[in-house]
């Protein structure tokens, strides 16, 4: 399978590169805005948070769709990120969250995908049918990488694997963020199994609450979309905040608490090189995959669009310059038909 995609690729035109996660990627970068004066200092705390999240995958440095090693800085990207629903540095078991990015210098623009992590799909390596989520669990890193190439047809450069306490940490180092919360609902926190409770209106959150905050769906009458409503706020706080004067003396135990619970292939150049996109916080593009729920042996499935994963599959290969005309279209092998 991969080698017959990598002999596609060859023959197209080249040139020369649950949002819970998207909330931590863009707090990154937003941090990188805010370094001004303090660059140094920034720099010396995301060398270190970068050489001690270091992990190879087995396949190497570069993809196998790839026929040489990917430069950030001049050629477009691919990251996948992954939120574990795990903590106390715990970087094992099933994702919670998988958001797929691409990134091209060219355009200086950004591309994001939320992968549902109910979708229904072949997982690389078993040959079987089954949740994306589980893949972590089976094989970990490589067999999620190789099985979100296998459904869009697409390399995967870099990925970045983070758990809820990297998540937490952040917004309590950043000193809260602010909310206006449509409802009142009480969530049941998995690290401590209690519950939290969000009064309606604007409220303070720390990090436990702000996890909660962004994580409920059963409570929102409008499900996902009330669900991705209450994320882009908590986006858009956490920016706030660390784009403040005040949030730059935070800076050091931030990427403390991040770097206790990160693992990445990306190094420190290739993190410098994401500086750049700093500036389009506002203008990332965001897909959205089309699909059903499904039942099927009385088991929750989301069943996946083929059409769908098959759009969103050239719109990255066109924004990764893989392909500038015809599409590939032969991942429909990878999703079942409605």
């Amino acid at each position: 399978m991969a080698q017959s995609r990598v002999e596609k690729m060859k023959q197209k035109k080249k040139k020369p590169m649950n949002r819970f996660v998207k909330i931590t990627l863009l707090t990154f970068l937003a941090l990188f805005v805010v370094a001004g004066g303090a660059f140094a200092y920034v720099m010396h705390k995301v060398s270190n948070v970068a050489s001690g999240a270091q992990q190879e995958l087995e396949r190497g440095d570069r993809s196998e769709l790839r026929d040489n090693v990917v430069n950030p800085i001049k050629d477009p990207v691919s990251v996948l990120f992954l939120g574990l629903d795990s903590r106390g540095g715990d970087l094992s078991g099933r994702t919670d969250a998988m958001v797929l990015a691409t990134f091209n210098p060219d355009e200086n623009t950004i591309k994001m995908l939320n992968i549902p992590r109910d979708s229904r799909v072949e997982l690389a390596g078993r040959g079987t049918m089954d949740k994306i989520n589980h893949a972590h669990a089976f094989g970990g890193l490589d067999m999620t990488i190789a099985t979100v190439e296998n459904l869009f047809d697409i390399p995967v450069d870099y990925f970045v694997s983070l758990n809820f306490d990297a998540f937490m940490d952040i917004i309590n180092e950043l000193g809260g963020v602010t909310v206006n919360s449509p409802m009142t609902f009480t969530e049941k926190d998995n690290g401590t199994y209690g519950t939290i409770t969000i009064h309606e209106g604007e409220q303070h959150l720390n990090g436990q609450e702000a996890l909660a905050y962004v994580r409920m769906r059963k409570s929102d009458p409008r499900g996902d979309l009330g669900r991705g409503e209450r994320q882009k706020e908590v986006i858009e706080s956490i920016i706030r905040e660390a784009a403040s004067f005040s949030s730059i003396t935070r800076f050091g135990p931030v990427m403390d608490a991040v770097g206790k619970n990160l693992k990445t292939n990306l190094s420190f150049n290739n993190l410098m090189s994401m500086h750049s996109y700093a500036s389009k916080l506002n203008e990332v593009e965001s897909l959205q995959l089309q699909g059903e729920n499904a039942m099927i042996n009385r088991i929750y499935y989301y069943q996946l669009n083929p059409q769908s994963v098959i759009e969103i599959s050239e719109t990255f290969q066109r924004h990764l310059n893989i392909i500038e005309d015809d599409p590939i279209i032969d991942q429909e092998e990878n999703v079942e038909s409605w």
